[in-house]
């Protein structure tokens, strides 16, 4: 692992160049050719469908063929739904009712009238050091567990300091219930203490943390989200495998859909791995180009979505 942080150090200071002139960027290509490309890939993300669990608040989505909005002559007329054999292409309408649903990033103008929106994100945000503490143990005995400074404490006594502008995910387990939404969204459930948040934000300095359920805590007022969002900081909600990627030593990538002035994210996290990590795959397993093809035809289910249809 420590070498896997050194390799990975000492590439990015050779490329930090980069933008000097136009020869400098394969020093970037042979970071991800000597270490990037080794890594394996862990998907921390939930696909979000129209029967996952969400705050009953907002309610669910739905997904239904996309349908012409216009006439276009000889082609398609207002109305008709597209499809592979008369049009050549399929599309989906997705009706959301909310954008604090499935695996999601938090900005500040979710609950901060003056907080930034998700549109406002940097690009900064793009890959960052990943830190994973470990509180499952506690939630197996107490389902309703929150993280503490001493966990955070614990952590960095085996590990180090957690470096300045991490992500910081807090490990329960709890996802492992995401196929069961009615227990998932009910208490108690797993969290973190406000001054956990407050130890790895003023303390810590890191970019914003990250847990299983679909809120930070189960007190009454959620006062450890109501002090992130108004003290303008991020949080990641309904993340998932966190119980496959090291605790340390790890990378994180943070992608997200960008409505302007979005009050919250669609959001997609990749845990880069050490090479050899027991979890994942790499990118000679997982190439990417072409896609595997379905075993049978997509067909939508009764809630819209597509999946392979055995005839």
């Amino acid at each position: 692992m420590k070498r896997f942080i050194g390799i990975l150090a000492v590439t990015v200071f050779l490329s930090s160049g980069a933008m000097a002139g136009a020869a400098d960027p394969p020093k970037l290509w042979s970071l991800y050719a000597s270490v990037l490309k080794n890594c394996t890939y862990v998907d921390l993300t939930h696909a979000f469908n129209p029967t996952i669990a969400v705050w009953p608040g907002f309610g669910h989505a739905a997904f239904k063929p996309a349908q012409a909005g216009a006439d276009i002559p000889d082609y398609v007329q207002r109305g008709q739904e597209y499809t592979y054999a008369k049009h050549g292409f399929i599309a989906t309408a997705y009706e959301l009712p909310t954008d604090q649903y499935g695996t999601q990033l938090d900005p500040p103008a979710h609950w901060d009238e003056y907080g930034a929106t998700i549109s406002d994100l940097p690009a900064t945000f793009a890959v960052r050091p990943l830190v994973v503490i470990d509180t499952h143990a506690q939630v197996v005995q107490d389902p309703g567990y929150h993280c503490t400074v001493a966990d955070i404490k614990a952590w960095e006594k085996k590990h180090g300091r957690i470096p300045a502008g991490a992500v910081v995910m807090i490990r329960s387990d709890w996802h492992k219930k995401w196929a069961d939404a009615a227990r998932f969204n009910q208490k108690p459930f797993p969290g973190i203490k406000l001054d956990a948040l407050k130890f790895l934000h003023l303390e810590r300095r890191i970019l914003f943390h990250g847990h299983e359920p679909l809120d930070t805590d189960t007190t009454p007022t959620l006062e450890g989200e109501a002090w992130l969002m108004h003290n303008h900081f991020c949080q990641a909600e309904g993340v998932a495998n966190l119980d496959q990627v090291p605790e340390a030593g790890a990378l994180i990538t943070i992608g997200f859909a960008k409505p302007e002035g979005g009050t919250g994210g669609y959001a997609r996290y990749i845990a880069i791995c050490p090479p050899g990590w027991k979890y994942g795959r790499t990118v000679a397993q997982a190439p990417g180009a072409p896609l595997p093809k379905q075993p049978f035809p997509l067909r939508r289910d009764a809630n819209g979505v597509l999946r392979p249809a055995k005839p």
